[in-house]
């Protein structure tokens, strides 16, 4: 057989076997942007109602574009900024409650051999088994009760226990991550428990302290259900500030409220994929 018929030969068969390939990468392309739409839609959507100045129906884009509502937001006598303030402190409180109790309770939980560790575990997630609504209606009417509806300590405890299953869960993995044989190894050398906890066991664990630590901070920081109920209308976070400027029609104002929102969790979560280590990963639920 000649050079020219092996050519003719061999080439349909190259495009053959191509031809499952490209199609291939076509369905995966067509994935990959579909995908990114379902996620960056909602964003984009908030992008052009935060420099829409008019928009009406039945136009596809803004009549009007400008950054008219984003110097309404910023302004002195704008309440977002004191709502972000109010959200942030609460936040803050928030982490500092978690962590005094997750710390401790998280290092005593990481040892495999206390007693009932499985009972303890398990109630740190009985706030998430039940609807948060029937749960905060109640805690509204206790707080009511003992003086603590519409002040900050009121809000603190509600996130508090929101929080609190992420703060003791991360910690539980964090310690059970740390290697026991270091501490050992202090103690034979005649380090006090303290002394090895605080300069052996807690650096090693600070990483997925940190990254309990955020997402407390974040939790609080969206929660909405829990502050309505108990703070509004004494104390305004910023999602209470979102949920009344959206009931209201002011969907410039509610967009830009849920981009600020929404730029310290972009933040952070780049944060705890730094921070959490797959090592510590695997020991959650353990």
């Amino acid at each position: 057989m000649s050079p020219m018929a092996d050519n003719t030969l061999v080439v349909p068969a190259r495009r053959a076997r191509l031809t499952p390939f490209r199609a291939g990468l076509f369905w995966q392309t067509l994935l990959l942007v579909l995908l990114m739409l379902i996620l960056l839609g909602p964003v984009l959507n908030l992008l052009i109602w935060s420099v829409a100045e008019s928009w009406y129906f039945p136009h596809a884009l803004p009549a009007q574009w400008g950054m008219k509502y984003w110097s309404q937001v910023f302004s002195p006598y704008s309440d977002v900024s004191g709502s972000l303030l109010t959200s942030i402190g609460v936040a803050l409180l928030t982490v500092a409650v978690c962590l005094a109790v997750a710390v401790p309770a998280g290092y005593a939980l990481s040892r495999r051999g206390m007693p009932l560790r499985f009972f303890f575990m398990l109630l740190f997630l009985i706030p998430q088994a039940f609807p948060g609504l029937t749960v905060y209606m109640n805690v509204a009417r206790l707080f009511y009760q003992w003086g603590l509806n519409g002040t900050v300590t009121g809000v603190v405890l509600v996130h508090s226990v929101h929080g609190m299953m992420y703060a003791i869960w991360i910690s539980v993995a964090a310690f059970s991550s740390v290697d026991p044989l270091l501490a050992r190894a202090a103690r034979n050398l005649g380090a006090s428990a303290t002394y090895t906890f605080f300069r052996i066991v807690l650096p090693q664990a600070a990483p997925g302290i940190i990254a309990a630590s955020i997402f407390v901070f974040l939790e609080s920081l969206d929660e909405f259900t829990g502050a309505f109920f108990v703070g509004a209308p004494d104390i305004s976070t910023l999602p209470l500030l979102l949920y009344n400027a959206s009931m209201s029609g002011n969907y410039q104002i509610s967009s830009i409220t849920a981009l600020i929102l929404l730029a310290p969790s972009v933040v952070f979560m780049l944060v705890v994929n730094k921070f959490m280590r797959p090592e510590m990963l695997s020991k959650l639920g353990k």
